[in-house]
């Protein structure tokens, strides 16, 4: 009996230790392939973003008539520019290490804020000097990077930006902006900028494919528990501004303009970003009916007097599409984050504009004195084969 009882505790511990050793052996299995499969998704919202990059942004940018060729080859030269450029500086050892994919979704933000700043300044410069504003713009992206979204030297406190209404769409619309200052001349404020049916539909498509791919762009780098919540957040944002687009152009213009649909449409997206992980669905949708408004308002009314003002050409309206709705987005964390430090919102704000106007500002003299094209918006200026 004895000896029974001793062999029922040896059997009894060894099955129990087993059963321990395949839980274990489970769990580790378990966050192995969660790991796994985030890694998967993280690598799938990099593919959605360069297609954004270069779809997206190639066929927007191709609306004017006789430059589409230029447009696209400037898109490609300035994704291919900003990502190893960004992913070089960041080995410097002074940033936050990551893996590789987050690396290059972080590279490809970078990518698509300097695609911003190339629309302010589209068809008036020479091709090989948008990689030159590439080599000038990187670096003063990396800089607001590290003071905003990082608060690497502990002044700005946590700025509430997870798709980058602030340090993305702002800054890269407000760098444009000033570059525009240095680079736009009195004979190309009399030269007109043309488009036409074609050019206008392959600008749509360029706006749908955006449109589409949003959701992977704000939700690229949130917790795995956040991606459901973001996506519908930003689809609802857009819904809100290319409705509100339509009403607002309809009732300005009589009728509605194409223009407005291809670039104001996406107004949600860009004010959403601040806040696409906080906000209820309800204020995704308030804050891209606002965005659209405000978006639409700025190419119908405000575009003309501030080109004037300034005495500067935006050829892709970018303070109207990236500038207005991404500060609005920063603004309305304020009251959408719970527990938010206000202090460090505006801040981030602040710092991001001036950071942008005075880099802006020096890159387009920099950029100024590699000279200037002397066909504006065509691509005879660079295309032997050009029709």
């Amino acid at each position: 009996m004895k000896n029974n009882k001793i062999i029922s505790k040896i059997v009894l511990t060894t099955i129990f230790s087993l059963c321990s050793a395949v839980n274990l052996f489970a769990q580790k299995i378990e966050s192995t392939d969660l790991t796994s499969i985030l890694h998967v998704q993280q690598y799938d919202r990099a593919i959605h973003i360069m297609a954004m990059l270069l779809i997206g942004f190639g066929f927007l940018m191709v609306f004017i008539r006789k430059y589409g060729r230029s447009a696209l080859t400037a898109t490609f030269l300035l994704v291919s520019i900003s990502l190893p450029i960004y992913m070089a500086l960041k080995t410097l050892g002074i940033f936050e290490a990551r893996g590789e994919i987050e690396q290059l979704i972080l590279a490809e933000f970078s990518g698509a804020s300097l695609l911003i700043a190339a629309g302010a300044i589209l068809g008036r410069i020479k091709i090989y000097q948008y990689m030159i504003l590439g080599l000038l713009f990187i670096p003063f992206y990396i800089l607001n990077e590290l003071i905003v979204a990082n608060d690497y030297f502990h002044f700005v406190g946590k700025v509430a930006d997870t798709g980058g209404s602030i340090v993305i769409h702002a800054f890269g619309a407000l760098f444009g902006i000033a570059a525009a200052i240095s680079l736009t001349t009195k004979k190309d404020m009399e030269v007109p900028i043309v488009s036409d049916a074609t050019t206008d539909k392959y600008s749509v498509l360029g706006s749908m494919v955006l449109w589409v791919f949003w959701p992977s762009f704000c939700a690229a780098l949130v917790p795995v528990t956040a991606i459901p919540h973001t996506v519908v957040n930003v689809f609802l944002a857009l819904c809100g501004s290319t409705i509100a687009t339509y009403i607002t152009s309809v009732s300005i213009r009589g009728k509605v303009s194409i223009a407005d649909i291809a670039n104001a449409a996406l107004a949600g997206g860009v004010a959403i970003g601040a806040t696409c992980d906080f906000a209820s669905h309800t204020q995704a949708m308030i804050i891209g009916v606002i965005a659209g408004i405000i978006s639409t308002v700025g190419f119908a009314i405000l575009q003309d007097k501030q080109q004037k003002y300034h005495k500067i050409i935006d050829s892709c309206g970018v303070s109207n599409l990236h500038g207005l709705p991404g500060i609005f987005g920063g603004l309305s964390a304020i009251v959408v984050v719970d527990g938010i430090d206000v202090s460090a919102q505006l801040k981030g704000i602040l710092i991001t504009v001036v950071i942008a106007i005075l880099a802006g500002l020096l890159s387009g003299k920099i950029i100024s004195l590699f000279g200037r094209t002397k066909e504006i918006y065509d691509d005879h200026a660079e295309f032997n084969d050009a029709e």
